[in-house]
């Protein structure tokens, strides 16, 4: 069997850490430009959404990546994915 990768239908987002005080949880914030139905004008909308970080590497204001998952709580449903930027 060859040793491709699966394709998933998994979402990615990209977004900045906003908290980081629970154990192995961050928030991130992520923003999607969206065009106005009738003004025909770009608009942010901004989501915060609960990840996993297994390693509690990710502090507040680094640039992450993060991927869908299978619910692990209420709320989170995302995992981390990669740290792109690390804050200063």
């Amino acid at each position: 069997m060859n040793s491709e990768l699966k394709s998933s239908n998994k979402r990615i987002m990209t977004g900045y850490v906003v908290s980081d005080r629970t154990d192995k949880t961050i928030v991130v914030r992520a923003e999607t430009l969206v065009k106005h139905s009738l003004y025909k004008k770009y608009v942010r909308r901004r989501k915060k959404l609960m990840a996993h970080d297994p390693a509690n590497d990710c502090k507040v204001g680094d640039k992450v990546q993060v991927i869908e998952h299978r619910p692990l709580s209420r709320r989170k449903r995302w995992h981390l994915h990669k740290i792109l930027e690390k804050a200063v």
